[in-house]
């Protein structure tokens, strides 16, 4: 990422797609070609992994650490494959074009997929491809197929209240589970196979027409996932499973009571005594599966915040340190490449800022955050530093236009004028923040495409600290225009990206 390039956030839930959710499927092709005549270098996703109605589909919520979302599967290719039959996808139900209907998008597809399953179980053990997936990602595939199985025979109870000998993973009790679930854990293992097949795919696509993924790693774990069954002893939960610490962040300028996330915090110490074996791991699927890396949190290496268990805010909480150089110098030495870049947003302390520093990784600076009047403000253009990424906003924030009308006040106009060089136009204000990110000397700058459309508050991603509404827009097709193509690579051009 030294070179100057630009790239466009969209999710994959976004994407056009005749089945209710965007999906791997001809909407993914269509927008990796309109990334590239846009003179676009890098596409930025959200996290791959699965996503739980309960936890109003968020994508930074999984039962899962290395489980793709199934529901990112097309129908579409699995028609091509041969694993379903033309007549499997008529008579679709209506979805609307522009918002995510995760619950009704889940029921079709799922049913499509158990379909695509029935026609292939006679066939599929002896399918060679299918054998390479298996022992390629042994390491977390039976595991987590187990733990899916599991939660479906207990009607979706969290595993800590499954029966002892399955939470506390007796392996007699297991072998008899894998006998009983037998085909429910080779069904989860195929829709896994189909997932890591189509994305790869897309993948190798975008990468020929020279564009990099960046894709998104959430610093914890959900406390009811596979990870945490299995691995229980890198996280600090008592013998019952229960948390006895929960990661979340302490009261600032935004909020009173700080942010309470309800997540297990590791236990550094175990985690060292393995040479981070766990993270190893992690890191190297998400190396596999994206070009770039960006790890959300990514404070939470230097130090974390930890509320003991049974507090309803992040008040009572304390800082923990973490082992960070100790974590950095063993795993750059392990991966040949260490592609990451670390979300370095919100208060950021010295020694954070020291290891970024260090280990010259690229950090984030947001356009929007940068008119509070004082000088010396990090997000300011003026004070960019060539490595790092400069964002119009995240998937957080929000959309530009919908920033301008109604959070920006009169004196913040002032400063953006100020630092535009020019008078903030209400329409316009959305290129002209773009334009401003492409300007500035940041060697990487991203914006979500709600941006580059102009779109208003209606349409922002998601709205932190809220369960209604997020996740769920979509853009059209008939948005992707050729103008917009030319206007970008247009941009690009004059900017030197």
């Amino acid at each position: 990422m030294k070179k100057r390039a630009s790239g466009i956030l969209l999710h994959i839930t976004s994407l056009p797609s005749p089945y209710g959710i965007g999906d791997f499927g001809k909407g993914a092709y269509r927008f990796a070609d309109f990334l590239k005549k846009s003179g676009q270098k890098y596409w930025q996703i959200l996290p791959l992994n699965l996503t739980d109605l309960a936890l109003a589909s968020s994508p930074y919520s999984s039962c899962s650490a290395f489980a793709g979302n199934t529901l990112f599967i097309s129908p579409e290719i699995l028609l091509k494959d041969g694993f379903l039959q033309k007549s499997d996808l008529e008579n679709l139900p209506k979805f609307s074009e522009g918002r995510v209907d995760y619950h009704k998008a889940a029921l079709h597809k799922t049913a499509l997929l158990h379909k695509a399953f029935a026609n292939s179980k006679k066939n599929i053990l002896r399918d060679a491809d299918f054998k390479t997936f298996q022992e390629k990602n042994k390491f977390w595939l039976e595991d987590y197929a187990v733990f899916a199985a599991l939660k479906k025979h207990f009607a979706g109870a969290s595993w800590v209240n499954w029966p002892e000998e399955i939470r506390n993973r007796d392996q007699q009790a297991l072998e008899k589970c894998r006998q009983e679930l037998d085909d429910v854990i080779l069904r989860e293992k195929f829709f896994q196979f189909l997932f890591l097949k189509q994305w790869f795919t897309l993948k190798q696509y975008c990468n020929n027409k020279g564009i990099q993924i960046i894709g998104d790693l959430p610093f914890y774990v959900q406390h009811d996932s596979a990870d945490v069954w299995t691995h229980q002893h890198i996280f600090k939960i008592d013998k019952a499973g229960n948390p006895l610490g929960m990661a979340g962040v302490p009261p600032d300028y935004f909020s009173e009571t700080g942010q309470l996330w309800g997540n297990p915090v590791y236990r550094w110490d175990a985690l060292k005594k393995e040479r981070y074996q766990w993270w190893k791991e992690r890191l190297a699927q998400n190396f596999n599966f994206f070009d770039i890396v960006r790890i959300d949190h990514f404070r939470g290496f230097v130090a974390f915040w930890e509320v003991p268990q049974g507090e309803k805010t992040a008040i009572k909480g304390q800082w923990v340190k973490v082992p960070v150089e100790d974590f950095f110098e063993e795993l750059i030495a392990h991966f040949k490449t260490f592609p990451i870049i670390a979300e370095d947003l919100g208060v950021i302390t010295d020694g954070v800022k020291e290891i970024i520093k260090k280990y010259d990784f690229p950090g984030m600076k947001i356009l929007a955050f940068a008119f509070d009047g004082k000088e010396d403000n990090p997000y300011l253009p003026q004070n960019y530093i060539k490595n790092c990424l400069v964002y119009t906003g995240t998937h957080d924030n929000n959309t530009t236009q919908g920033w301008f009308k109604q959070e920006v006040s009169e004196e913040m106009k002032t400063r953006i004028e100020e630092c535009l060089g020019e008078t903030a136009q209400p329409e316009q204000i959305h290129w002209q923040m773009v334009t401003l990110a492409m300007k500035s000397v940041a060697d990487t700058a991203i914006f979500p495409l709600q941006d580059a459309l102009g779109l208003d508050a209606a349409h922002r991603m998601n709205t932190p600290s809220t369960m209604q509404n997020n996740w769920q827009w979509r853009v059209l097709d008939s948005q992707l225009t050729p103008e917009l193509e030319s206007s970008l690579a247009s941009l690009c051009k004059s900017t030197h990206r």
